[in-house]
């Protein structure tokens, strides 16, 4: 395979992510989301395919919105 065709293949756009991609998303989600919130509860990740690209819609609980400031 040549350089060309495994970039292709490495950067193409897909239809869907991988439960690994999933699971890798949504634990750096959760990482930032943690700076902001107190979680309750497991998030729930949504992707739907759209005429223009993608919906993506991510839902959670959480008990308290922490303090923060800009830095």
């Amino acid at each position: 395979m040549n350089s060309e065709i495994l970039a292709d293949s490495l950067f193409a756009d897909r239809e869907e992510m991988t439960e690994g991609e999933k699971q890798l998303f949504m634990s750096d989600f959760k990482r930032v989301c943690a700076d902001y919130f107190e979680c309750d509860g497991k998030p729930e990740l949504n992707l739907t395919k759209t005429d223009d690209g993608y919906s993506v819609c991510i839902i959670f609980a959480a008990r308290r919105i922490k303090h923060f400031r800009r830095v």
